[in-house]
């Protein structure tokens, strides 16, 4: 069991992510927070970039996975997001947390979002 995590918060993108008009007209700004389950063991005593996964790399992904397609749940775009970091990097468990910033609805308050958390198979 891995108790080692990096985590990367507030990676924010413009999209039209959503299911009503106005939210795939207008659009809004999402963040993102990822944390990856991994052993940051060698890293730590080594100190080389080599050993541990870039999170410059990490919030690249997460901003072209934001901006690449439509989709109209964020929970959709949450799984699409986890899906790529556990394909893509040496992290057994991914927890991904997005959050519409300024959603085009009239009369809501507070910041909607989601959170999920997968792990390899």
């Amino acid at each position: 069991m891995v108790s080692d995590k990096l985590f990367l918060e507030d990676v924010r993108f413009y999209g039209r992510h959503g299911v009503t008009r106005a939210e795939q007209a207008v659009g809004a700004w999402f963040s993102v927070d990822v944390e990856l389950a991994l052993d940051l063991t060698v890293a730590a005593r080594t100190d080389s970039l080599g050993e541990t996964v870039d999170y410059g790399t990490v919030a690249r992904r997460i901003v072209e996975i934001g901006m690449r397609d439509r989709v109209n749940l964020i929970e959709r775009l949450a799984g699409l997001i986890a899906e790529a970091l556990l394909r893509d990097l040496p992290t057994q468990e991914v927890c991904v947390r997005v959050r519409k910033l300024t959603p085009p609805l009239e009369g809501l308050t507070g910041t909607p979002g989601v959170e999920l958390t997968r792990r390899r198979s």
